[in-house]
């Protein structure tokens, strides 16, 4: 019987050879067996179990030249490493914000002293990443927001790793999914999928989806290896925190125009026999083509912006700013308009996902130097982004989504010698943002 052989092709890996191996496919165009390149693994492991000889040609790595990162682990975080070790390599790190889930990153890349890939959801983060590797190896690149560099560690956005993975798929023998929520979506599924890479960790500090298909993650790079909540390291590790809900009032004009609003929405879906959320997405189809139910769709998001905005919740805002003058805030809201509307109003630099990658990078290191006292945003520093000098965090609107407020607590929560951190939820009485409060703390 002739020999095995393997190798890479767009995403795949090929067996030539008359043997069936898990995962693989018979494809009569090149008479061969074909799998997910995500199985290299599986039949590299069948095929010694089995005592089959084959010749491997998957790889094409080079092995980058690294230096120790310096950090001195903390007890969780080499528990961490540990258990991923022990978990064959494989699997996913659960750990609030500001715990230090790089420094794990940087440890199992320093062990291992392997070609790596970084994939990330931002460009911030790509830029992020790029830095502290460059810290520990010369041969590190950086793929997207204008870059094309592959080296042995690549920082890669999810992205560009969607459009391009089936052309490097084989160049890494560790991928490092960085805010490893993402990586269920469909699209970005594939990027797993399409990757032969042996090892793989991903990092989180929030795993589950509203949509549950976190399941998935299993599949992909394998299960959780290691969690610790933000309850368990504050104090020690992260600041010790407050949540402080601050409940104002609509405006007797505001909650007459709420109302009038409120009840054309609520009488549309009573007419149809519509439940929300579980048939929003239906309302959004038959508006594209049903008068009475775009009007009906309008007047419900012309009734969440007088919630989300309400006048009193911009007084509110200006105590919190006054009151906390010396401190550094984050303010947080649902939509771009509302972030324009308090940067005008009180004067406070605003990111949303339109603010150009060098105004981003200006205002955010003027925040971190202290020249900015305060920032306004929308969703993009909900998660990733490294603003360690922050304290107060203020919500002036958002969604019901657990990971979105875990995370907009966590921009908060790295130590800092004698401050307490705060986060304020300013909430519209009588409204749906007392639901959608609810709803985020649920358990």
């Amino acid at each position: 019987m002739n020999r095995v052989l393997l190798f890479y092709e767009k995403g795949t890996v090929v067996v030539k050879g008359s043997v069936a191996v898990p995962h693989a496919r018979f494809d009569d165009r090149i008479n061969a067996f074909r799998a997910l390149a995500m199985y290299y693994r599986d039949i590299v492991d069948f095929l010694k179990s089995s005592r089959i000889s084959f010749v491997d040609k998957v790889l094409k790595t080079k092995k980058p030249r690294i230096k120790h990162h310096g950090y001195m682990l903390r007890d969780y975080q080499k528990e961490c490493v540990d258990r991923w070790f022990l978990s064959g390599k494989r699997g996913i790190v659960v750990l609030p914000t500001g715990a230090g889930k790089t420094v794990v990153a940087l440890e199992i890349i320093y062990r291992l002293g392997c070609s790596t890939l970084v994939v990330v959801p931002t460009i911030e983060l790509l830029e992020q990443w790029f830095r502290v590797l460059k810290k520990v190896s010369e041969d590190v690149g950086r793929y997207g927001g204008g870059y094309k560099e592959i080296k042995p560690i690549t920082v890669i956005t999810y992205d560009s790793a969607y459009l391009n993975v089936q052309n490097f798929g084989n160049r890494f023998e560790l991928v490092i999914f960085d805010e490893v929520h993402h990586l269920p979506a469909p699209s970005y599924a594939t990027i797993a999928e399409m990757l032969a890479s042996p090892y793989r960790l991903g990092l989180t500090a929030t795993l589950e989806r509203e949509d549950g298909l976190h399941v998935e993650l299993y599949r992909l790079i394998g299960g959780k290896v290691y969690e610790a909540k933000i309850e368990e390291l504050k104090g020690r590790y992260l600041s010790e925190f407050d949540i402080e809900v601050v409940r104002v009032r609509l405006s007797r004009e505001e909650k007459k125009i709420y109302n009038e609003l409120r009840e054309k929405y609520l009488k549309f879906l009573e007419k149809h026999d519509l439940k929300m959320p579980e048939d929003f997405e239906k309302l959004v189809m038959m508006s594209a083509r049903n008068k009475e139910a775009r009007e009906a769709l309008i007047a419900r998001n012309k009734a969440r912006k007088i919630a989300f905005c309400a006048e009193r919740k911009m007084e509110k805002l200006k105590e919190i700013l006054k009151k906390h003058r010396n401190d550094r805030i984050i303010i947080f809201t649902e939509h771009n308009d509302i972030v324009y509307e308090i940067s005008r109003r009180f004067l406070i630099p605003f990111i949303t996902h339109k603010t150009n990658k060098n105004e981003r990078r200006e205002v955010l290191e003027k925040f971190r130097r202290g020249i900015y006292k305060a920032i306004v945003t929308s969703k993009v520093l909900d998660e990733g982004i490294d603003v360690p000098e922050a304290n107060i965090g203020v919500i002036i609107s958002g969604s019901g989504s657990r990971r979105e407020f875990r995370q907009r607590l966590g921009r908060i929560l790295r130590k800092k010698e004698g401050k307490r951190a705060i986060l304020y939820e300013i909430v519209s009485s009588g409204t749906s943002e007392t639901f959608t409060h609810r709803k985020r703390h649920r358990d």
